[in-house]
């Protein structure tokens, strides 16, 4: 299945998408667009599919990504409500030659690494949270001034990390429609029992083209790719609901407790059970901190 070409709309004032979309409007397929996009979780929480990247998404969290990027971002569970600020635009909204000026080169050096998506981290991530939220409600000519502010913010604190290694623009049309209906079966079906023949045929290659195609574009293997989407999921269970390591491994895909504790070992260096009470220290060292702050203020 080839990624859907989203495009969202834009009114008559303005050059550029930054609005707030919640669910159900929040939930998109694996999709693509010229746009770059920036976007702000604001509820919810789940699995972020970028380019070749499985991983985690939570609230507050800030991503940055290249035009024509493949991604979807999917809620941990059906009955979770998910918002986020998105903000798109194109690399020419501003005019012609904008992008060509010396003051910016920052930017545009910007723009070639978010080909990769980008996961702002730290004080940046904090900083953009305030100026995403404030951008949607601005008008005139202090959306784009404030759009710029947060570009030059990323592009100068260097507070991010890369995520994807699929190199999206060497892709050929053929080879691009073949390598997003890889991704979006095996979001579809992680879950079930997936065997090589399967994704295989759904890229119309026998098991050994297939196994060494994978392997060339997205720099691993796709059992490892597969296995990383079902430790995805089941980080989201671990966190989030009181279910047993054994019933998590199944709704996972599974099919073998050993597997999937050696899987999830391999991936996180803790075992299922460590993962899920270290976050619930790290929650609960967060709660005292936040109740330190509200006392002493």
């Amino acid at each position: 299945m080839k990624p859907i070409v989203e495009k969202l709309p834009l009114s008559q004032n303005t050059s550029f998408v930054a609005r707030t979309y919640r669910t159900p409007h929040f939930e998109v397929p694996w999709h693509q667009h010229i746009e770059y996009e920036l976007i702000l979780f604001l509820e919810g929480e789940g699995t972020a599919f970028i380019g070749n990247y499985i991983g985690e998404f939570r609230t507050d969290d800030v991503f940055f990504l290249g035009s024509n990027l493949p991604h979807t971002f999917q809620k941990a569970h059906k009955d979770l409500v998910t918002a986020a600020v998105v903000v798109q635009f194109t690399d020419d909204f501003w005019g012609p030659g904008f992008m060509q000026l010396p003051e910016s080169k920052s930017i545009l050096k910007l723009f070639t690494v978010a080909m990769q998506g980008l996961n702002v981290q730290g004080a940046a991530r904090q900083q953009l949270k305030s100026l995403l939220i404030e951008l949607e409600h601005l008008q005139g000519f202090a959306r784009i001034i404030r759009l710029c502010e947060c570009l030059q913010l990323i592009a100068t604190t260097h507070e991010y990390e890369t995520v994807s290694t699929q190199e999206v623009k060497t892709f050929h049309a053929k080879n691009k429609d073949r390598i997003d209906r890889i991704f979006q079966f095996t979001i579809d079906n992680f879950q079930e029992p997936i065997a090589l023949n399967d994704v295989a045929s759904t890229a119309g290659m026998s098991v050994p083209a297939f196994c060494s195609y994978f392997k060339k574009c997205t720099k691993k293997t796709y059992v490892d790719f597969l296995n990383e989407v079902r430790i995805g999921h089941a980080c989201k269970l671990l966190i989030d609901t009181q279910k047993t390591v054994l019933e998590i491994s199944y709704e996972s895909g599974f099919n073998t407790l050993a597997n999937f504790n050696k899987q999830f070992l391999k991936l996180k260096q803790l075992t299922p059970s460590g993962f899920r009470k270290n976050f619930r220290i790290q929650e609960q060292s967060s709660y005292s901190t936040d109740e330190y702050r509200t006392l002493n203020q």
